[in-house]
């Protein structure tokens, strides 16, 4: 019998991820008003993001930047933004 292991287990496409995560944001705002949720998302997402690109690439920018489809001038404007970037 083949068992799978713990990564292959939980492996799920990041939509699926975000979809629970959203849900059950909204679940604990149990019926509490919602704005903005756009810009809630964007906010939480977008730095994290840039922080595990940059430890896969060991705070290489030209990587990240590579990795994340981006330009290193936007990279570094972004870290700078989320308060990541490095000296």
């Amino acid at each position: 019998m083949n068992v799978p292991t713990q990564r292959e287990r939980r492996k799920q496409p990041i939509r699926r991820s975000v979809t629970s995560a959203l849900e059950l944001y909204l679940d604990d705002m149990n019926g509490h008003e919602v704005n903005d949720l756009y810009h809630v998302v964007l906010s939480e997402v977008e730095p994290a993001i840039l922080n595990v690109v940059m430890d896969y690439v060991d705070g290489n920018q030209s990587h990240a930047a590579e990795v994340l489809g981006i330009s290193r001038s936007t990279l570094r404007k972004k870290l700078k933004q989320y308060g990541l970037a490095t000296s």
